[in-house]
């Protein structure tokens, strides 16, 4: 996987709004994500922990960040802890970070070795009153793994059981969920990608294409942008397979008069695009796959008008299940009984729209952010309508990635084709 150099200045404005929520005289510790095995002498590809890369930069396994702001000596007010580089490990498993080479990275001056971090950070963790500690805190995690971060917390309080400890996942949980421009700037280059790969496959779709014949053209596209690959699992679902949210098996063929849905996005920087378009196998919508189609791009854009600071997502959410039972009733799903028998906890327009219409976006496809508190401006969120038929053998998505601003929203994806006329003409072509 490619790895570009991301602005420092990310990361170095991180570190300083973590730091000014830490109490006083605390110091945070976040460590990288373990190594996993797979089977023989294999290990699954090394994913950072994402909280440690918000605030370094740094995608390399062994890493540790300590966060001092009030240590007496400025030196060690950020450390960034690393493996120290083998030669003879480097001829089989590749290069890895000189000092100066990290701190081109993340900003930080001082980098330390991992085969020495004992002797520096007994001293400074008996300097400091209070210790963060990092965890996955995730709402929609069901981990059981005792993964880095759960085992080092469980050693440090056997060590030091006196200290005050803290959860850094509740600031990172407010902060990671405002980006800054200069986030939303590497976010944009991973959606311009996608971009690019979109309209490769305008060219390519066809009847008879096999899903993962469309996947293989997606992957390609990336890699030849410098990307780091897809950002997920890419969903490609013809005909009734698009149904399922999360169909990933991508291994059917589509067929003449379906639908595809495609719900994919390139990772750039270590930032997530995720962007979903539904589009016609033989190039052209049917009368009824249009009215389908229009219907949603109707709630996409309803929803994107209200996504403005003061909003939560709950309130959010059943603003649009209004508007779809309104829409649904015009295109005939939903009749006026059915609405009139629906009860709060069961809405009739969920039997075909059966999801959340957004999450947060960001490092994470699924990113840190609330869905109880009143949405602000900074926050990056995916706008992700869908209508699914089961008597039709129909689903239908279209997604884009909104950024809320106090000036208005930014659509990230305003010159990627959406509208259905738009996507037939450029098939046709």
């Amino acid at each position: 996987m490619y790895s570009v150099h991301t602005d420092s200045r990310i990361f170095t404005d991180n570190r300083k709004r973590f730091a000014a929520r830490m109490k006083p005289n605390s110091m945070a510790i976040f460590n990288s994500n373990d190594e996993i095995p797979m089977n023989g002498d294999a290990l699954y590809p090394f994913k950072q922990n994402a909280d440690l890369y918000w605030l370094t930069g740094i995608r390399q396994e062994d890493t540790m960040l300590i966060l001092y702001p009030n240590h007496p000596d400025p030196k060690y007010r950020e450390v960034l802890v690393l493996v120290r580089p083998n030669e003879l490990k480097e001829k089989w498993d590749g290069k890895r970070h000189r000092t100066h080479e990290a701190t081109a990275l993340s900003g930080i001056a001082t980098i330390v070795w991992l085969d020495v971090l004992d002797g520096l950070l007994q001293p400074m963790i008996h300097l400091a009153d209070t210790i963060y500690l990092n965890t996955n805190e995730n709402d929609r995690k069901a981990n059981l793994l005792a993964v880095r971060d759960y085992r080092f917390a469980q050693e440090m309080k056997a060590r030091y059981p006196l200290h005050h400890y803290e959860r850094s996942a509740k600031i990172m949980r407010d902060l990671r969920a405002i980006k800054s421009p200069l986030e939303v700037a590497v976010v944009q280059q991973a959606v311009d990608i996608t971009e690019k790969a979109f309209r490769r496959l305008l060219k390519f779709i066809r009847p008879g294409v096999w899903e993962n014949e469309i996947e293989a053209e997606l992957i390609h596209e990336f890699m030849m942008n410098r990307s780091a690959g897809p950002a997920y699992t890419s969903i490609i679902a013809g005909g009734d397979r698009a149904r399922t949210l999360h169909y990933i098996a991508n291994n059917e063929q589509c067929k003449n008069g379906e639908l595809v849905l495609m719900d994919f996005g390139a990772e750039y920087g270590g930032y997530c695009a995720d962007m979903t378009r539904t589009v016609p196998v033989n190039g052209k919508f049917s009368k009824r796959q249009k009215t389908v189609y229009n219907a949603c791009l109707h709630l996409h854009d309803y929803a994107k008008s209200l996504l403005k600071p003061g909003i939560t997502l709950n309130a959010y959410t059943e603003m649009i299940g209004d508007e779809a039972t309104v829409v649904f009733q015009k295109i005939g799903l939903l009749k006026k009984s059915d609405v009139k028998n629906e009860s709060p906890d069961n809405r009739a327009y969920r039997k075909y729209l059966y999801h959340g219409i957004s999450h947060h976006l960001g490092i994470d496809v699924h990113d840190l952010g609330t869905k109880t508190e009143p949405l602000k401006a900074g926050m990056l969120l995916t706008v992700e309508p869908g209508i699914y038929i089961e008597e039709e053998q129909l689903g239908v998505r279209v997604e884009n990635n909104i950024w809320i601003t106090r000036n208005g929203n930014t659509d990230l994806y305003k010159n990627v084709p959406i509208k259905a006329d738009d996507i037939e003409a450029l098939m046709k072509k």
